[in-house]
């Protein structure tokens, strides 16, 4: 951990509400409804189920590889829970719903971060923004530090809100390369504490395998049921071009088109959409493919800056709407004439997400049949194969 590196440029997710209890019914306000709209909001029942993923990144030098791979990759993972159900405990009775997915970020092992904190920095509490997951992502940087694992589990379980309800799938991936002892804080009493909360640790190491397991990267897994995996995190991530890569670029740009921004948060949320997109073509053309077709999925909602998604919710009503902060080309408009016309980029945005989705079906076979081998011993694969394993005593289940 010498050299110092910089690293500039992702593509990784609020719905910024974090859900508090989920498969279970409850009186509650609903904290959903936009902000932009202000619509009074009425006592309801509500039903919700999430899937909470902590994602503890060593950013001292040597891990400029694991960052890279989590740029070109997490796309790959946001898509794969665009079509993952959930069933509340064990009522066999009950229809399977779709949860949420919210992510949160954590920094560790990095001489810019302060010492007494443990070098140490959660960069975004649990989110289901994607621009803004993708954006914290890029924001990274790499240099030299003192990596204590212990700790950083332990101040990720204190910070976050993890909730109660045990029906929520809730995750930790932690990934480095030094040995999992370090530090003052025993990593045995944080991975005590997880378990107390329900939280599944899950450990990556970034080397060769039996290295891993002597400096107990393994057993801080197995300690509450997780999974401990080697990666090579140097490795680069081959992605095979299509010739349906184009047509899904165009579309997006297309897709970017139908958002309606309000208010000053509406304008920078914007922009941060653009940025992100850029972020995710700088890496490689096929990871702004899978970035566009995680934008056509149900897991990228802007329902707090966006008049298209907004008006998805009930309460939602044109009247409520400050007209000062309407887009150019709603001003001076009537309530009927605005909601004509979200209604028609509503139609659009259904259309070409439909289009990108068909397109990214033929992407897919299309992989699969050109593909000579698979990039094994990756970040990606690594999660996935734990998420799948563990969600399956949640009572989830993917559609493909």
């Amino acid at each position: 951990m010498k050299n110092i590196k910089k690293i500039i440029g992702i593509s990784f997710l609020a719905l910024s509400v974090t859900a508090m209890s989920a498969c279970e019914m409850i009186e509650k306000k609903d904290v959903t409804a936009p902000v932009m709209a202000q619509a009074t909001t009425n006592e309801h029942k509500h039903i919700n189920n999430t899937v909470k993923i902590a994602l503890l990144l060593d950013t001292s030098n040597s891990m400029d590889g694991l960052i890279d791979q989590a740029k070109a990759q997490l796309w790959d993972i946001v898509n794969k829970f665009a079509y993952v159900k959930a069933r509340c405990g064990n009522d066999t009775n009950h229809d399977y719903i779709r949860p949420n997915l919210e992510i949160a970020l954590y920094q560790y092992g990095n001489d810019y971060l302060a010492s007494q904190e443990g070098y140490i920095q959660q960069v975004l509490g649990f989110s289901g923004d994607l621009d803004e997951i993708s954006e914290k992502l890029f924001s990274l940087s790499t240099n030299g530090g003192e990596e204590y694992c212990g700790q950083v589990i332990q101040t990720s379980l204190n910070q976050l809100d993890w909730g109660k309800n045990a029906d929520n799938l809730k995750m930790i991936f932690i990934a480095g390369n030094e040995p999992f002892t370090q530090g003052k804080l025993n990593y045995k009493d944080a991975v005590t504490n997880a378990k107390e909360k329900d939280v599944v640790i899950n450990t990556i190491f970034c080397g060769e395998y039996q290295q891993g397991v002597s400096s107990q990267w393994k057993n801080g897994a197995i300690l509450t049921g997780g999974d401990y995996m080697a990666i090579d995190h140097n490795k680069h991530i081959v992605h095979i071009d299509t010739p349906y890569d184009a047509d899904i670029v165009k579309l997006n740009s297309k897709l970017n088109h139908t958002y309606i921004a309000y208010g000053s948060l509406g304008k920078a949320k914007l922009q941060k959409q653009y940025a992100q997109d850029n972020n995710a073509m700088e890496v490689e053309e096929a990871v702004a493919v899978k970035r566009a077709v995680s934008k056509s999925s149900r897991l990228y909602n802007n329902a707090t800056w966006d008049l298209v998604d907004a008006a998805d919710d009930e309460e939602f009503d044109t009247s409520k709407l400050e007209k000062e902060q309407l887009p150019v080309e709603l001003k001076n408009k009537s309530d009927k004439e605005i909601e004509n016309y979200i209604g028609i980029k509503k139609e659009e945005r259904t259309a070409i997400q439909l289009q990108i989705q068909e397109l990214n079906k033929k992407r897919e076979l299309f992989i699969t049949k050109n593909q000579i081998g698979e990039n094994q011993g990756g970040l990606e694969n690594a999660m996935l194969s734990a998420i799948k394993k563990q969600a399956e005593l949640k009572n989830y289940k993917w559609d493909n």
